[in-house]
């Protein structure tokens, strides 16, 4: 009997025993089900995650304030309380960088125009803030570097926050009240859209020092985004920052430096690992699935022991049993794993629309990617899955004795 004629006869034994193969079946579809999913949402996460950091750039240079090292310094006798505008007049002199930026938090605030209310982050910044973010002005234009500087009560709305105040009235040259002062709308960013826990085009901004005279009443900044002139400057400017630090902190290493490349290398690492995780229990999905084609391939030798009998009477070779008993198992695993796979699809597609519906995931909702290698390596691994646990069933067969084969009843 040839292979095709072997995989003929599995089909038709499936055929035959059509509940039986599918619940057999099912330990297998779960399985590959789950590794589908599992796959395409870690790629989808990890793609989503490198979208994210390419449209900032990965030559940023993140400089924060660490308040966990700040209390093991307290507790050896030193204190920093944080970023101050020092800090950020003495980065800016580092002839590393081509742009430094600034941007100090000053949480939720209302803002009113003729009657409308609307709540959206208050965020004081300076004239190089869009270039370290990678925003663009949709309307009207930012900061001057003179108007940072006077600290005027000036404001540039994010995308959302513009529609929510003024619909379809132009904004420009408008007086909003913010948090009980008046300041003149002289901007509105691009929809930019949901991103790492915020969404810019939910927030406004105002003149740095404005941020620090009218509102905080102190010169601490939230951070410091800093761009080399090129990335492979990125080491050097670095270093040159973090040495600035410590001169103007008495070598207290209360800060973090990092750049958008390894903060995106770290996350990647991590959700990887999520993925050998969510990889495990799929995988003892299938290895349950892989049990029970073992099982029903035990009992399959046993319900055709005469058959095997009647073909070694007329000549087949063991190697003939052999194959056909695994060309079987792996057909029944191999069909599981094709409906798993379409199963899984489904599925995915189903988890992205959803979450596509709500704001919990951002705008693009958990992203489902699955790509060709793991649709590929998921129909290998569930035919090895039936190769491998139909290998033993097999191998019973094939070792059958004829003549007690042909006795059995």
């Amino acid at each position: 009997m040839g292979t095709l004629e072997s995989l003929w006869v599995a089909i038709d034994t499936l055929r035959t025993h059509k509940l039986r193969s599918f619940l057999t079946m099912l330990g297998v579809i779960f399985g590959v089900m789950a590794v589908v999913v599992m796959v395409a949402l870690i790629e989808g996460a990890r793609s989503s995650v490198v979208s994210e950091f390419e449209k900032l750039g990965s030559d940023v240079i993140l400089i924060a304030f660490d308040p966990s090292e700040r209390i093991r310094r307290e507790e050896r006798g030193g204190t920093v309380e944080g970023l101050k505008l020092v800090d950020l007049e003495a980065i800016r002199k580092l002839p590393e960088l081509r742009a430094v930026a600034a941007e100090r938090q000053l949480g939720e605030k209302e803002f009113i125009y003729q009657g409308e209310k609307v709540r959206a982050n208050l965020i004081g910044v300076n004239e190089e803030y869009l270039t370290a973010r990678a925003l663009e002005i949709e309307q009207g234009r930012f900061f001057e570097p003179f108007e940072i500087e006077q600290g005027d009560k000036l404001l540039v709305l994010g995308y959302d926050t513009a529609q929510k105040l003024f619909g379809k009235k132009d904004p420009i040259g408008q007086s909003v009240l913010v948090d009980g002062t008046q300041a003149q709308v002289i901007g509105v960013l691009k929809k930019r859209g949901r991103g790492f826990g915020e969404n810019l085009d939910e927030g406004a901004y105002i003149p740095l020092q404005a941020a620090l005279r009218r509102w905080a009443g102190d010169e601490s900044l939230t951070m410091i985004m800093a761009m080399p002139h090129t990335r492979a400057q990125t080491p050097a400017a670095m270093d040159a920052i973090w040495e600035t630090l410590m001169r103007l902190h008495n070598n207290q290493p209360v800060f973090r430096v990092d750049t958008l490349e390894s903060i995106v290398s770290a996350i990647t690492r991590g959700i990887s690992l999520f993925g050998v995780l969510l990889g495990g229990i799929a995988g003892l999905a299938l290895l349950v699935g892989g049990i029970g084609i073992m099982n029903i391939m035990l009992v399959s030798v046993t319900e055709r022991t005469r058959e095997i009998g009647l073909r070694k009477a007329v000549g087949a070779q063991k190697w003939h049993i052999l194959t056909q008993f695994l060309i079987e198992s792996a057909t029944l695993a191999t069909i599981g794993g094709l409906i798993g796979m379409a199963t899984g699809w489904g599925l995915g597609e189903l988890i992205e629309f959803a979450t596509k519906q709500t704001d919990a995931f951002g705008d693009n909702g958990l992203s489902f990617y699955f790509p060709l290698w793991a649709g590929v390596g998921a129909f290998l691994f569930s035919a090895s899955v039936g190769v491998v646990f139909g290998l033993y069933p097999a191998w019973r067969a094939a070792n059958l004795d004829p003549i007690v084969a042909l006795r059995y009843e």
